[in-house]
């Protein structure tokens, strides 16, 4: 009761104890009044006028009308002294309701402190020891090779040049032939602009073996000597003629501006929130590090997890909790020189390919039965044993993990596969494809009208004839997408453990196309609190199905790049891998599926690759039995 007096007497302590005089705003806000009153005058006026001719015609009833007139006009002068007397109790209580609406400090948001840093990028709920020494090992295992301290800035003619530069297959041990699970070795030699070997490593490869005519294709592991040569590795997964494909996606020296941003400038999406309370509304910039020393901030952590977000305060009479939508407001300019953009030129040293020095394929002959293990291209081993998660062969993918893949070509198939199960994908448009593509291909799912937005969601299908709800919902803030309310900005952990769970249940999560702008610690965090949710999910319902996502590549141009270029992605990608490792959930490696595939690389994977995830995902959730 003592801490309600308190509390009461705070907030009251901000209204005024008494009317004052009447101020010129306050007189502003009454001349809507005032015009309306002075409108009534001539019309009753007129009346009166009206009357007076009527008298000249009928004496008798000018004496029984001019007396009403009169105490009309009395009644009607009352009233105006009567408000103007009473005008500073009036202004008084509206100040109050506009108070009370649009500034209850007792309920708002904190503000955080107006000389706070930006520390809490990396912080959130309190990690365990193990939590950050894992954290400390994943960072190890995204870290890149940066090229050596430069006295000044290096000419694009010394910087990595794919038309200068070549790769070669190295030849099977002895001149043998080569065959079906054997690994093959290309060697890259970078050169630049100049014709000049790259002395150091830290060029951005990507490496591909297929058979176009096969319809087959895998993801080749790029390892960096870090002295401008490189080994791109392959598993030998079926026969016939096969060619390597080597792609600069960015030089080492596009990589250093690249890192330059992430640390400098994670602001390069610009999110902003309208705050809005009766006729007053205000918009403000908002994200997950704003400087605080320009104006105070609102603050929107989430209670739960930990994860932060803010947003500058409105300048007028609006609180912190008059905040009704997010959106994307656009991306930061002039992020880079003219002399760095560059390095960043489609067909010239973005995402182009490197030629190949002799021949660029090999023939794959049936596997030995009689060898007993496998032999590397060169007479040393191999250092590294490249592991894919699976490769296409026919246009389909077949997965080298503990999953046999069934073709769900159908939408019978897939029906019964779904008949009585509750589907909820979580995360960001990478996943709602997968929402738009069953809707699409299964006639008897008909979608729910939520009246979302059309990216954003939320959104539910049902077919109830088979019993199944199929849901998807984005995750939190950071999220690039048109006004979406604050009442469904929702973060994966919370909704995962607002579920029960169970056999007839699947959980589909892809969190990661926006975070690329972000240090690595941000997603990092994010997933944590994502997995301990998971945990919780599965220790509570261990039949749940969990299906993880990973991140893929993308086209890319100068302004995409800066933004989500892979190099941002495949750091993620990474760390997804890592952190989900060893739980009981289901991985589609999205990363290889885009890698290993002949269709150009798109944020949103095309229509095939699309339709190998679903198989994947199928084959999980209705495995083949023994």
């Amino acid at each position: 009761m003592q801490e309600w007096s308190k509390s009461y007497l705070q907030k009251a302590s901000h209204i005024p104890d008494k009317p004052t005089p009447m101020s010129s705003c306050q007189m502003l806000r009454l001349l809507p009044l005032f015009k309306h009153v002075f409108e009534l005058l001539p019309t009753l006026f007129n009346h009166q006028h009206l009357l007076e001719n009527r008298v000249l015609e009928t004496g008798a009833m000018w004496k029984c009308l001019s007396k009403y007139v009169c105490i009309f006009l009395l009644l009607t002068l009352s009233g105006i002294f009567f408000l103007f007397r009473n005008i500073s109790i009036l202004e008084w209580k509206l100040d109050l309701c506009i108070w009370e609406l649009c500034s209850n400090h007792s309920e708002a948001p904190t503000p955080l402190d107006h000389n706070q840093s930006c520390n809490h990028l990396s912080q959130g709920q309190e990690r365990t020891p193990e939590e950050a020494l894992e954290e400390h090992y994943l960072l190890e295992s995204i870290a890149w090779p940066e090229p050596p301290p430069q006295p000044t800035y290096i000419p694009l003619e010394q910087t990595s040049d794919p038309a200068h530069s070549h790769f070669a297959v190295l030849p099977a041990v002895g001149g043998r032939e080569w065959h079906v699970g054997d690994q093959l070795e290309s060697l890259v030699l970078m050169k630049d602009f100049q014709g000049h070997p790259k002395r150091y490593g830290g060029d951005f490869l990507l490496a591909r073996l297929h058979s176009p005519e096969l319809g087959a294709g895998v993801a080749g592991q790029v390892l960096d000597h870090q002295n401008g040569t490189y080994s791109a590795m392959f598993l030998l997964l079926w026969e016939g003629s096969v060619q390597v494909e080597v792609t600069l996606v960015h030089p080492s020296e596009a990589v250093a501006v690249l890192r330059n941003l992430s640390e400098e400038r994670p602001n390069r999406v610009l999110y902003k929130s309208l705050f809005k309370c009766g006729l007053l509304s205000e918009t403000t910039m908002c994200n997950l590090c704003l400087p605080t020393n320009q104006e105070p901030l609102c603050n929107y952590t989430d209670p739960h997890t930990g994860e932060p977000w803010y947003c500058y305060k409105p300048k007028q009479l609006l609180s912190c909790d008059t905040r009704i939508n997010h959106f994307k407001a656009g991306y930061q300019k002039d992020l880079i020189t003219d002399k760095e953009a560059l390095l960043f030129q489609s067909g010239v040293n973005l995402k182009t390919c490197i030629r190949a020095k002799g021949s660029a394929g090999v023939t794959v002959l049936p596997k030995k039965t009689d060898k007993p293990k496998v032999e590397s291209s060169h007479a040393k081993p191999a250092p590294v044993r490249t592991t894919p998660s699976g490769y296409y062969f026919q246009g389909s993918w077949q997965s080298l993990g503990d999953v046999v893949m069934r073709q769900f070509n159908d939408p019978t198939a897939i029906t019964q596969c779904l008949k009585g199960k509750v589907v909820y994908m979580y995360g960001d448009s990478t996943v709602r494809q997968y929402y738009e593509f069953l809707t699409n291909f299964l006639p008897e799912l008909k979608d729910f009208n939520l009246r979302s937005p059309v990216r954003a969601g939320p959104f539910m299908a049902v077919d109830i004839p088979h019993n199944i709800l199929l849901k998807y919902r984005s995750h939190g803030p950071p999220i690039t997408w048109t006004p979406l309310s604050i009442s469904q900005l929702r973060y994966v952990a919370n909704e995962l453990d607002g579920l029960a769970g169970g056999s007839d249940t699947v959980v589909v999560i892809s969190v990661w196309a926006h975070f690329c702008t972000f240090p690595v610690q941000v997603y990092i965090r994010r997933l944590r609190h994502i997995r301990r949710a998971v945990v919780r999910l599965l220790n509570r319902a261990p039949g749940t199905v969990v299906v993880v996502r990973s991140a893929n590549l993308r086209a890319q141009s100068l302004e995409e790049t800066l933004i989500v270029s892979d190099w941002f992605s495949v750091q993620l990608d990474k760390v997804i891998k890592g952190m989900f490792r060893g739980l009981n959930i289901k991985l589609v490696d999205a990363w290889e599926m885009t890698l290993a595939h002949h269709l150009p690389h798109n944020i949103h994977p095309h229509p095939p690759i699309i339709k190998n995830m679903i198989n994947t995902i199928l084959s999980h959730i209705c495995p083949v039995k023994n």
